[in-house]
């Protein structure tokens, strides 16, 4: 049997992971040039699938997935987790592909919140009062950026809309659909829409794949890698350790999408714009801090001696 702490170092290190390979996406997908977004996710969807086949057939998965599919209930939920990430991906790759990195970064920072806020609406969940405060300060970031900035970050907002959407059906579905079998089964919904996204990007803008270079190709080829081996770090950390952790370690990735955006692709951020991601990062800190008290509350009450 596996230590706990050793268990816990395992699942630190898989998020990790997991939060650092989304962070480096942006930079993926630019290699990628000149292809444009929707080819992009049309192939993200089309080499995932192939990725995920793969994977059920060296693990020995198929009795996982075909337990599923006997299940219409889950199959469904499937089908409508697959919709939401496509959502995802799709504005995802249209922000990184047109010089919004720094919008999708305000995305993810948002996106922790919106997924409490999901859940009060929701799954009728309680909250404690400094998430309340957080939200509070976000919607004003929000506020900001669209009177002061001149801008609705539709970008942002459709990304955590979405992410957070695709979060809280993951968590519906629960332990009944493990990693693999469920990003198998989103893929294989979402092929019809891809299929008809290269038949427009062929009739209109024209197929990159296989015309660019060697080089691209393999890039594009390894598009189903990207996607799926972080999701499956995710997983594998998300089983060993607890959310106020993992609430933490998600920073990882939009503050390296900020990075990017600012310093290596030089994002223009007019004061206006500072001043709303600078609310958004007081409504983070105040999350923050109200996961390391609820953490710390949770580990007096775990070691509270038995008299």
């Amino acid at each position: 049997m596996i230590p706990e702490r050793s268990n816990q170092a395992a699942g630190v290190a898989y998020s990790v992971g997991a939060y650092l390979l989304w962070g480096f996406l942006p930079l993926y997908f630019l290699l990628l040039v000149p292809t444009g977004p929707w080819e992009v996710v049309a192939a993200r969807v089309v080499f995932s699938l192939v990725f995920c086949l793969l994977l059920l057939t060296v693990a020995r998965g198929w009795r996982r997935i075909m337990a599923i599919i006997r299940q219409p209930r889950l199959l469904g939920w499937t089908a409508l987790a697959g919709l939401l990430i496509y959502i995802n991906w799709q504005v995802f790759l249209i922000g990184t592909l047109s010089g919004n990195v720094v919008e999708t970064a305000l995305g993810y920072f948002i996106n922790p919140i919106t997924t409490v806020l999901l859940g009060v609406f929701v799954l009728r969940e309680r909250i404690r009062r400094l998430q309340w405060v957080a939200i509070g300060i976000a919607l004003i970031a929000v506020v900001v950026i669209i009177v002061a900035y001149g801008s609705f970050p539709w970008i942002a907002l459709s990304l955590t809309a979405s992410f957070g959407t695709y979060g809280l059906i993951k968590k519906k579905i629960g332990p009944s659909v493990d990693a693999v079998s469920g990003l198998t089964l989103e893929s294989f919904w979402l092929m019809p829409i891809a299929i008809v996204q290269l038949v427009i990007v062929a009739q209109t803008a024209g197929i990159t794949f296989g015309t660019v270079g060697t080089w691209h190709t393999v890039l594009m080829l390894f598009t189903g890698v990207a996607t799926a081996v972080p999701l499956l770090l995710f997983a594998s950390g998300a089983r060993r350790i607890n959310l106020t952790v993992i609430g933490m370690i998600q920073f990882i990735t939009p503050i390296m999408q900020f990075l990017t955006g600012v310093l290596l692709l030089h994002e223009p951020m007019p004061t206006e714009r500072w001043i709303g991601f600078i609310i958004v990062w007081i409504a983070v800190a105040v999350f923050v801090i109200d996961l390391l008290r609820a953490g710390r509350r949770g580990r007096r009450t775990r070691v509270t001696p038995v008299v």
